[in-house]
């Protein structure tokens, strides 16, 4: 079911998402949370598709917050919010509420939603495009137990890093470090079953990637040594290699589906290592709602040796 309003309030909006469930004969909710993302028109369809897809693992309300401007008339410029409710088979498995902001409510965009928020239910603020540089006093920010940006639709996805740690708060996480949970994993269990001394280490990828750049200085905080960064072809994280006293232990993913990892004395195995989706990424980050102390470890490790080389 879907209801339009057009300059419409807060409170509007919650009597049309209560009128709405009693019309489809559900008035009691099992929501979890309330997610609210932030975005733009132009990237609007995709983050509420990935944020509908992770509701089914995760059923929640999602609040999604559209920043509209206009160079039209001054009609037209007014402060205004417009919404759009989708309830049932329309939403997934919970409630869908897009708000577009007009005017200078873009600005005030933590006052719209508040209203709005499940009582006594947790709130992850996510932000699948341009993130603030410091989100836990964004206004949304503010109203969330997890905030989720992804340094890799930055338009310098490595050096917003630097800025995230500066801004880093407990509760921040990052997409770039979510795409790293297997690469973390396999490199894990692979020193597990090797426990031998490393003394080198190198990640190889495509430049510019922020992931890749996030899991050196994982390494780089582990390991307490230098981990070079070098250059590929891609698709985005290539290779990682640890030397160790008694031999490279490697992993190999040309192909962004497959990788190969190599132990010493051990024959090579394959592993499934693939690319994961948007809608992946953010259920598992909505799996967890306190703070991941290890990625704002290694956020913050500043590089022992920076950039990437061929």
């Amino acid at each position: 079911m879907r209801t339009e309003l057009t300059d419409t309030t807060s409170s509007k909006v919650n009597r049309a998402l209560l009128e709405a469930r009693r019309a489809i004969g559900s008035p009691t909710m099992g929501l979890v949370l309330t997610l609210v993302l932030a975005t733009d028109e132009e990237n609007a369809y995709d983050a509420v598709r990935a944020a509908s897809e992770a509701s089914r693992e995760h059923p929640c309300r999602i609040i999604a917050v559209i920043r509209r401007t206009s160079r039209g008339p001054h009609k037209l410029r007014a402060n205004r919010v417009d919404a759009e409710l989708r309830v049932g088979s329309d939403a997934g498995t919970g409630e869908i509420v897009l708000l577009r902001l007009h005017g200078a409510l873009t600005e005030h965009a933590g006052s719209v939603v508040l209203p709005l928020l499940l009582p006594d239910a947790p709130v992850v603020a996510w932000w699948p495009g341009d993130a603030p540089a410091e989100p836990a006093r964004d206004p949304l920010g503010r109203l969330a137990q997890r905030r989720i940006t992804d340094a890799a639709a930055a338009f310098d996805p490595v050096g917003v890093l630097d800025e995230r740690a500066d801004g880093y708060r407990p509760g921040d996480t990052d997409l770039a470090w979510t795409r790293l949970t297997p690469w973390r994993s396999l490199l894990a269990a692979a020193l597990d079953q090797k426990p031998l001394p490393v003394t080198g280490a190198a990640v190889e990828s495509e430049p510019d990637n922020a992931s890749a750049e996030l899991l050196a200085r994982w390494l780089e905080d582990r390991l307490g040594m230098p981990v070079a960064r070098l250059a590929s072809e891609g698709p985005v994280i290539t290779g990682v290699s640890l030397r160790t006293t008694g031999g490279e232990i490697r992993v190999d993913r040309p192909a962004g589906v497959l990788a190969t990892l190599s132990l010493p004395g051990s024959p090579d195995r394959k592993v499934a290592l693939k690319i994961r989706s948007g809608a992946e990424l953010l259920a598992e980050e909505l799996r967890r709602l306190d703070a991941d102390v290890v990625y704002g470890s290694a956020l913050r490790r500043r590089p022992l040796q920076t950039g990437l080389s061929a």
